[in-house]
């Protein structure tokens, strides 16, 4: 079973993708820790993308599709897998098909986390991190019992520089201009799936997990 999943920031593919992964036993599919990895492995494609990198520019989109070959054509890929924050645009789309057809494969289903942006403003923005322990709050969803303090160490919670609504609806609107036709692109062919995110964790996995027994018959 080979899997993308796709939302907005916020919307919990991080939680969703542990949840499959741990579940369905798939392989994580993942640019950034591929772009890691073989830089760190030294690959030609990894050399060539860490060019870009030490120039502090974007790795361009042929350079991340010899990378996606290079990952897919290797034999755990055989077990299915997950892509999670890929592909963002439709030409990487696009390309990715034409990859997974030379590899006589394809997309088996598309999980689209759909939620509101009004939603993800506040899950986002109302999110508050403890330096000590590492425990997250929410100031609108679980918000601590002493304002500003965590409740395992009492520590002063802060809140992540890119946690702002500034730098979120920049966010937000990159991905609907991007994204939004991915997802058009994706349902040509049948294999969306449109969960709601805005549920509790519990739901929105339940409703996953539907959809992938669903496929796996």
């Amino acid at each position: 079973m080979n899997l993308l999943i796709i939302g907005a920031p916020g919307a919990g593919k991080g939680t969703m993708s542990e949840m499959i992964l741990d579940k369905y036993h798939l392989i994580h599919v993942s640019t950034g820790d591929m772009l890691r990895a073989a830089v760190k492995n030294g690959t030609p494609v990894g050399l060539k993308a860490q060019e870009y990198m030490n120039r502090g520019e974007l790795v361009p989109d042929e350079v991340i599709h010899d990378i996606i070959v290079e990952r897919l054509s290797q034999d755990d890929i055989e077990a299915g897998f997950l892509f999670d924050g890929y592909p963002r645009t439709l030409n990487q789309a696009i390309d990715l098909d034409a990859i997974l057809k030379e590899l006589g494969k394809k997309i088996d289903g598309v999980i689209n986390l759909n939620i509101e942006d009004a939603e993800l403003i506040k899950r986002i923005t109302g999110r508050r991190l403890c330096p000590g322990c590492g425990e997250i709050y929410n100031i609108y969803f679980m918000p601590p019992k002493v304002e500003g303090k965590c409740d395992k160490c009492d520590a002063e919670l802060i809140q992540r520089k890119d946690d702002n609504l500034e730098s979120l609806e920049v966010r937000l609107s990159e991905y609907h201009k991007n994204t939004q036709p991915v997802i058009e692109y994706y349902e040509k062919t049948g294999v969306v799936r449109h969960i709601d995110a805005k549920q509790a964790i519990e739901k929105v996995f339940a409703d996953i997990d539907a959809v992938l027994e669903g496929l796996c018959k």
